[in-house]
Parts: structure tokens; sequence; C-alpha cells
């Protein structure tokens, strides 16, 4: 009798090597990663959902929060500035409006550098018992920091218009004025992210590296201020010219200081850190997981 073949196709066999995502050039990684992030938009969508909506359920206020804590934040600085126990310098805007802004940028750059460092520890539980890709973990925490960024874009467009500042029109090329600040956050905080599960020490010595770098970027003083040291921090740190550029193109519709080619260039830079860090991630996140049984 003839042999009878079956017209369902044999699923697809997957083969496994030691290391085989090392033999991975960086484009075809990239590629890999892109794609994977595309195939689980469900799964970054369902999580961002569940997420979002639980840090505001047990809160008396709810999300009222997020409205709440950008100017809640700003109050010591303005009530330090009015006792004249900080000299910010020549802000070109009223100080509160000035303070808010900047730290309302400076707070989402350390989002993204929060969310990306918190990667594989916030979804240690499905790392461990289901096989997903795992950039959406990275991606649905960045976008719980968007989003909560966007609600308190509100809240400075209402400061703003109360002090008398109007927004500039150029207000509208800010989604794409803070993507170096997603690079950037993004590429620190997946190499903190990685070297927390293998050296916690160095994780605290860098926690407090961040703390300190805000002081070198011009968010609550100017950099007309009177130490020569300070100023020279601020000129040779790639942030001043991307969070200052991000406040400058709200309220004057210009880059920091008139320099784009500065502010170009610090971006340029973010991408190609962003990138390697993505592709160090995923060549090594199996060795990370590993490490976390």
């Amino acid at each position: 009798m003839p042999e009878k073949h079956s017209d369902t196709p044999s699923p697809p066999v997957t083969v496994y090597r030691p290391n085989q995502r090392h033999e991975l050039g960086l484009l075809h990684t990239w590629t890999i990663m892109a794609k994977n992030v595309w195939a689980a938009r469900e799964l970054i969508w369902q999580l961002f959902k569940r997420d979002f909506f639980a840090g505001y359920k047990k809160s008396f206020l709810g999300i009222t929060w997020i409205f709440i804590n950008p100017i809640i934040g700003v109050i010591p600085w303005v009530f330090a500035w009015k006792v004249n126990f900080i000299r910010p310098g020549d802000t070109e805007v009223s100080y509160p409006v000035y303070v808010l802004l900047g730290k309302s940028m400076w707070s989402l750059f350390m989002g993204f550098y929060g969310s990306a460092s918190s990667t594989l520890g916030a979804g240690s539980g499905l790392l461990l018992q289901v096989n997903y890709p795992h950039e959406a973990l990275l991606f649905k925490q960045l976008a719980t920091q968007l989003s909560g960024y966007l609600l308190t874009f509100v809240t400075n467009l209402v400061v703003m218009m109360a002090f008398g500042v109007f927004p500039s029109w150029w207000i509208l090329a800010l989604p794409l004025a803070v993507l170096p600040l997603f690079f950037l956050g993004a590429a620190m905080g997946l190499i903190v992210g990685m070297i927390r599960i293998v050296a916690q020490d160095l994780d605290r010595i860098i926690g407090m590296a961040m703390g300190l770098l805000m002081w070198t970027t011009p968010i609550v003083y100017s950099n007309n201020i009177e130490s020569l040291f300070v100023r020279t921090l601020i000129k040779w740190n790639p942030l001043t010219y991307i969070v200052c550029s991000c406040r400058d193109i709200m309220v004057h519709g210009r880059f920091y200081e008139h320099n784009a080619a500065a502010y170009f260039g610090c971006a340029a830079i973010c991408l190609v850190l962003f990138l390697i860090s993505w592709r160090l991630f995923y060549v090594s996140e199996n060795k990370l997981i590993e490490r976390m049984i």
C-alpha cells in the first residue's frame, strides 16, 4: 500500500547552542529585538495597563498624584530662592517655571533610567515561568514612565501660563526632543540593571553617582552662577544640552544657548550607547536569569 502523507505541517524545530546570541552581528541582533518588541506589542499593552492602574488603586487621591507631585517637588526650591538660600543666577523666565520644567525633564530621564535598570527585577516572576521576548519588559516599563510624564506635562503648561510664560509653537517638537533622554536613560539603566544582578555594591555606588549628576546639570540654577568649577562641569555634561534644550524648546523655541550642534552631537552619542547596551542586554540575559534562580 502507498504510504499516506499528512497535510498537517510539522512544527518548527528550534535549536539552542551555548552562546549562540554572541554569534549574531550587530545589525542582525537589533533586527531580531525590534521584531520581538513588535510581536509582543499586545503583551506590552496588557502589562502596561495592569501596572499603571495598580499603582493608584490603593491611593485615596489615585491618579491625581501625577499632577500634584511635580508641584510639591518644586516648592522647596522656590522657598529657598525666596529666602535667598540659593542664588540660581539669570534664569530668563520666572524661577518657579524654570525649576518646574527642569525638574520635570530630569524626572523623565531618571524615570527612563529607573525603568530600564529594573527591567529584569520587575518581571522576575514572569521571567522564570513564561517564555516570551524579554525586550517587552523594557518597553512596558518605559511606557509607564512616559504616560506619567504626559499627564505631568498638562500641569507644567498650566503653571507656565499662570506665571505669564506662554509656550512656543516649537513645543510640538518636544516628543522628538526628549528622545535622547530616553536613549541615554535606557542605556545607563540597562547596564546598571545587569550590574545589579552580579554586583550589588557597584549598583549602590552608581546610584549615589546618579544623585550627584543632577547637581552638574543646570536644573535648579542657571549656567551663569559664580562658581567657575561648576560652570566647567555644566559645560562638559552632555545632559546639560539635552535637558536644557528640551526646556528652552518649550519656552523659547530654540536649543540651549542656540547650540544645535551640541544637542545633536549628544543625541547621536546617546543613540549609539543605547544600541550597544540593548545588544549587550540581549546577549547576556540568559546568563543573568540563571543568576536570579
